[in-house]
């Protein structure tokens, strides 16, 4: 089998604070509302995945986060240009909130949005996923099935 290029690398925040998972609701003109973590693009400045994490969360919500952890990896084609170049990895981390401060949001999303970014907060359960339209969906999917083992990234004698 013939192994697809990696075009596009993100770093996205699956991010807990308490019960809640934080989220962006994204409305854009003429589409339906959807749900996705914080995160991002892997840029060329950025040392690491998780180094383009903490400027993401920076970036979108204002905020800091801790106790990052490595939980899912997503990869998807990618189209520019209408036609297929590669894919795309998605690197979802579970952490914590530390601290946010909406006002200093910053970057593309809050300087230029296209449409609306939203911070919300659902509970992190089956019934807050299934509430909203969370998108990628394999990892709605991922979520669905794994609550426990995703909180489990933060127990303490994982070492």
């Amino acid at each position: 089998m013939t192994e697809r290029p990696v075009v596009k690398r993100t770093a996205r925040a699956i991010l807990l604070d308490g019960n809640d998972l934080v989220l962006i609701k994204r409305t854009k003109p003429g589409m339906d509302p959807y749900w996705l973590t914080p995160g991002g693009g892997v840029e060329p400045d950025d040392a690491t995945v998780v180094d383009a994490l903490h400027r993401e969360v920076d970036e979108e919500l204002g905020a800091k986060i801790t106790d990052v952890v490595p939980c899912f990896v997503d990869t998807v084609e990618h189209f520019e240009d209408g036609g297929l170049t590669g894919v795309k990895v998605q690197h979802f981390f579970v952490c914590r909130l530390e601290s946010m401060d909406e006002d200093r949001r910053h970057g593309p999303e809050v300087d230029a949005p296209c449409g609306e970014y939203e911070i919300v907060r659902i509970p992190f359960s089956r019934v807050g996923i299934a509430a909203v339209h969370l998108v990628p969906l394999s990892l709605r999917h991922y979520l669905d099935g794994n609550i426990e083992g995703v909180r489990a990234m933060h127990a303490p004698d994982l070492g």
